[in-house]
């Protein structure tokens, strides 16, 4: 997607900063921060939730399709070059990536054939059928960026990076109010490929890229009217200044128009870096847009982009780590905070157990899901990932649903073993 672009919310790190030191312990010091690691390794599984079983598998088969239809990708389509640096035995492989995916989906159809309850919330079952592999984040890449960044929360939270755990941030789709003409309001279009760019594959508008319009201007330029003063670009929807940095910085925009919703994802860009120690209205990466079907993901055209699923799709660095990843993240959770989307995919059993435990005040939960989104905060960034939660107009609704959520989790690339 990207989509994708990174929504990291450092609103709500501004309002409640006390809510966001889960896990900020055993701090390294700059001088001995060390890269990223991976390492075949058990873990200690939670209490498998906060995912539906049918969701995981549409995305694993979306992901799939990916992997098999556009082999040429190289960029995404790997089994995981930084992975496989430091696996001295049992090396992943594409098939295997391939097969672990198509897994997902067997037992998920399985579970449902047979009207029981998904084994992919039984921890037994995790841990005899897939192998683990332990990701330790880099923090040498984070504390570099550390060094540069003017922002006081970003600083502070990639400071406080735990040794074991990756930084995991939150994205959602936007809902907002948009309107098909400008008014005194709506002010910023969402802007389709400029007009000298129509009809062009990618391959042809790198081949031109020094006359294209696309490549000419800055964000902050097209929002004082450089496309629209000349007539380079069409608008597709107008929406406020304050919207557009939201959907400029999250990928896609969920968008009430004349009561109806409409889904709108970054198609190319402008060729500007996203520079991840500046805020959102400093950047100078500016994305034009396509209308959609629903939220897209990881695709290298418009065309290939992947159909993904909230709750069980993660933002990554698919550079390194390959596209289709299945990982799980295991974090503790305050009960006072659950979410009732979390609720509802506890089964009654689960809750009712939970009750006769006391409602103990926090709680070990493992979820699963799968790198199948992307972003430009993820070059080099071997530190992170983004998990996609849902859809939402605003801080307080977001926050409502997702504060049971931490900043920092322990990270695991899950594989299906070999002789399944």
């Amino acid at each position: 997607m990207r989509k994708t672009v990174i929504f990291l919310l450092f609103l709500l790190f501004i309002l409640t900063p006390s809510l966001f030191c889960l896990g900020a312990q055993n701090l390294t010091d700059n001088k001995s921060a060390q890269g990223p690691t991976f390492e075949y390794r058990l873990p200690e599984l939670g209490q498998l939730s906060g995912f539906q079983p049918s969701d995981l598998c549409t995305v694993a088969n979306n992901s799939k399709s990916y992997l098999e239809t556009y082999s040429e990708d190289k960029f995404a389509v790997h089994a995981g070059s930084k992975i496989n640096q430091q696996l001295l035995v049992n090396k992943i492989t594409l098939k295997k990536v391939k097969n672990t995916l198509a897994f997902i989906c067997q037992v998920v159809e399985q579970d449902l054939k047979n009207n029981r309850v998904s084994r992919l919330n039984d921890k037994e079952f995790l841990t005899a059928n897939f192998d683990f592999i332990h990701w330790t984040p880099d923090k040498k890449t984070a504390n570099s960026i550390v060094k540069k960044s003017t922002n006081a929360i970003k600083k502070r939270m990639l400071t406080n990076i735990p040794d074991d755990k990756i930084f995991l941030t939150k994205y959602y789709t936007k809902l907002l109010d948009a309107s098909l003409v400008k008014t005194k309001i709506y002010t910023q279009a969402l802007y389709a490929l400029p007009n000298d760019e129509k009809g062009k594959t990618l391959e042809q508008a790198e081949q031109e890229r020094a006359k294209l319009t696309r490549y000419k201007f800055t964000r902050q330029q097209i929002i004082k009217g450089a496309l629209l003063n000349n007539n380079l670009a069409e608008p597709l929807v107008w929406l406020t200044e304050e919207a557009l940095h939201d959907v400029l910085l999250q990928g896609t925009g969920v968008l009430n128009i004349d009561g109806k919703k409409r889904y709108f994802n970054v198609h190319r860009n402008n060729g500007i870096a996203y520079d991840y120690s500046i805020g959102k209205r400093d950047q100078a990466r500016y994305w034009y847009f396509i209308e959609t079907p629903g939220i897209m993901g990881y695709g290298k055209t418009q065309e290939s982009k992947i159909a993904v699923k909230p709750h069980v799709t993660f933002a990554g660095n698919v550079a390194d780590l390959g596209l289709g990843k299945l990982m799980m993240v295991t974090y503790l959770k305050n009960k006072k905070h659950q979410s009732k989307h979390l609720s509802n995919h506890l089964s009654k059993h689960q809750r009712n157990k939970s009750q006769q435990n006391g409602q103990k005040e926090k709680q070990t939960i493992s979820r699963i899901g799968i790198i199948a989104d992307q972003g430009g905060a993820f070059d080099n960034n071997l530190f992170q990932l983004d998990l996609l939660v849902d859809s939402y107009r605003g801080w307080q609704d977001y926050h409502q649903d997702n504060k049971h959520l931490p900043d920092y989790a322990q990270a695991w690339i899950m594989l299906v073993k070999e002789d399944l």
